[in-house]
């Protein structure tokens, strides 16, 4: 088999920063709607038009000029998506301050790492309970940090300022200044200029200051643009954290290409507000995709034999579609009845509208994206680091190959190493960590590339297949390597499943460490006749780990006997970024879960030649 190691696409991309890139929408666009703003917690929105956008982000580059903000300064956002996230951000870019994001779930000790290491001067946060945590982060920093609530608070906690009031304030400031000073101002922002830093989690040690500049970003605006096709008759929900670069700069193209931006209440209020903003493109990671299509083929009885019927056909239908082949007559009758009966009603669920989901951050399965492509609701699947700003390598509309994140992205080179990492150049690799020489230089080589530490393979094409984290890869006792994302996804597939991960490192055998989707189990329980007193109470009848383990250790048989799990742990707590075992964008921190769970997983091993398959806590 041919092994290929270097991709690229040819092209120009413009010159320019956000900056230019933000006027140039603003002259376009005046009276078209930048966003469409929840004004409460009912389904009533609010229309923002370009014009009224500029005025906005004036009053708001009055607030930072009122703080005292200078260009070079750092400012940090601890808040989840919102339009004064925005505004906060396009006033950074305005007064050349560094956007500094932090994720709304950090603890108060997160929060004062990244405040202390950054030089924050100014801390932009939500509400109540992130205010709470900047006091205690803030308090400890050996400068003086100012924090700005978004949110009307009464009564203001001592030291906090009011938005709503310090904007009102900005704005009366900045009537002595004209629209030409401010976009003057504006526009001395240069190429090479500092945009924003971001904190990566990482899967070990503090989080290191990833530097971007408006190169970096711009580049990657225009690149995505290009691949994405965003109309100016699209709509978005902005979903994924801002704190995130994914999310931010994908809202820079909708912004820059005229299509209108729209916020959630909340996480826990997805379905409903997709089903009122109606959005055309959506970004997520797959956990989403794969909670929406375990509910679709979890579902029981008639119903749920006609879904899982639908989905064999869709998949059948999606798999000749997608090898560049004209299904047979009788499959495309039957995957219209199907699209009638089944997908339909998932396109509703979603609003209705959607054409393109976007996902990256980790692997898809590839049944799952196939049965979004069955339901006309197609997932572009991408690759890229927060490095990258962020994206490498995209599927797109016209160039689409499900199992792999598609190909390099214009003006983006990949090469895969001897040892099989992912290494990547390009105009989005940023310029470096922040007060870290040693560990730019050891992320970078002498050339020029990135060393992602994925480990990767490229077709004859310039696809580009992700198989796993380089520090991920298991390695058995008897020499053999396992790739555990895979598998995991494979067994995630499974409804009974919600999250999965792999150990077995320097061990005999892989095993699995499972969190049971407990809705699907308790539903199954019931019609068994199975007594729910709790879950932990659950996970221990025999009937159940009876259960699991035919859902959970089955479908393996391609597998090679190294890559088959042998056993397997019931878990009832998720894991999840607030505990500590996912990173920021949901990447499993496999030395925290093994530490966590030494002990479960030492038992596997106990007494290798022992019957019992499934053990719990």
């Amino acid at each position: 088999m041919t092994a290929y190691t270097y991709a690229t696409r040819e092209g120009e991309l413009p010159s320019g920063t956000l900056v230019s890139l933000f006027l140039d929408a603003i002259d376009r666009l005046r009276e078209r709607h930048a966003f469409r703003i929840f004004t409460g917690p009912g389904p009533e929105l609010r229309e923002v038009s370009y014009r009224e956008l500029f005025g906005h982000v004036k009053d708001t580059v009055g607030a930072f000029r009122l703080l005292g903000l200078e260009r070079g300064d750092r400012a940090a956002i601890l808040s989840e998506n919102r339009f004064e996230w925005a505004l906060t951000d396009y006033a950074c870019l305005f007064e050349g301050v560094w956007n500094v994001p932090i994720h709304s779930v950090l603890t108060a000790e997160q929060i004062r790492y990244i405040v202390q290491d950054s030089g924050v001067r100014v801390l932009f946060v939500s509400s109540a309970e992130q205010v709470a945590k900047a006091k205690v982060a803030c308090a400890a920093s050996p400068h003086k940090v100012r924090i700005v609530a978004f949110e009307p608070l009464s009564p203001l906690p001592e030291g906090v300022f009011s938005w709503d009031h310090l904007v009102a304030e900005g704005r009366v400031h900045m009537q002595g200044v004209t629209d030409e000073a401010l976009r003057t101002s504006a526009l001395q922002a240069t190429p090479d200029q500092v945009a924003t830093m971001l904190y990566t989690s990482g899967t070990t040690g503090n989080p290191k200051g990833v530097v971007l500049t408006h190169r970096n970003l711009f580049s990657n605006v225009e690149a995505a643009s290009l691949a994405l096709h965003v109309e100016s008759t699209d709509s978005a929900l902005s979903f994924l954290p801002l704190s995130h670069v994914f999310q931010r700069m994908v809202d820079y193209v909708f912004l820059s290409r005229g299509c209108t931006i729209s916020y959630p209440h909340s996480k826990d209020t997805l379905a409903v507000d997709l089903r009122t903003v109606r959005p055309t493109i959506v970004g997520a990671v797959p956990r989403v995709y794969e909670k929406v299509y375990g509910a679709a083929v979890s579902v029981g009885g008639a119903k749920g034999r006609l879904v899982r019927w639908a989905r064999e056909v869709g998949l059948a239908w999606a798999s000749e579609r997608l090898a560049g082949r004209i299904p047979t007559l009788s499959l495309r009758v039957a995957r219209r009845i199907a699209d009638a009966l089944v997908f339909a009603k998932i396109r509703a669920a979603v609003g209705g509208r959607v054409r393109i989901f976007a996902s990256g951050s980790a692997p898809l399965d590839p049944e799952i994206a196939r049965f979004f492509y069955a339901a006309n609701m197609p997932i572009l699947e991408g690759y890229g680091l927060t490095e990258t700003s962020p994206v490498l390598t995209v599927n797109t509309p016209d160039e689409m190959r499900v199992g792999t994140v598609g190909r390099p992205v214009v003006c983006t080179q990949i090469r895969i190493a001897d040892d099989g990492e992912i290494l990547a150049k390009g105009p989005q690799v940023m310029r470096g960590y922040f007060n870290r020489p040693e560990e730019t230089a050891d992320a970078i080589d002498p050339e020029g590339w990135l060393h992602t530490g994925d480990i990767g393979e490229l077709d004859a094409e310039g696809y580009l297949r992700i198989t796993d984290r380089k520090k991920d890869l298991i390695k058995t006792s008897g020499g053999k390597y396992v790739a555990p994302q895979p598998i995991e996804n494979r067994t995630k597939r499974n409804a009974f499943v919600d999250q999965a991960i792999m150990v077995g490192d320097r061990r005999k055998f892989v095993a699995l460490l499972v969190v049971p989707d407990f809705g699907v189990l308790e539903r199954w329980a019931r019609e068994q006749g199975v007594p729910i007193v709790d879950r932990e109470v659950l996970i221990s009848h025999p009937a159940v780990q009876e259960k699991m383990a035919e859902e959970a250790l089955s479908g393996f048989d391609d597998l090679s006997h190294t890559e088959i799990p042998r056993k397997l742990a019931l878990l009832t707590t998720p894991f999840s970024i607030e505990d500590g075992t996912l990173t920021l964008t949901d990447k499993v921190k496999r030395r925290v879960v093994q530490d966590r769970y030494a002990s479960l997983v030492d038992r596997f091993y106990q007494d290798e030649n022992s019957n019992q398959t499934v053990f719990t806590l």
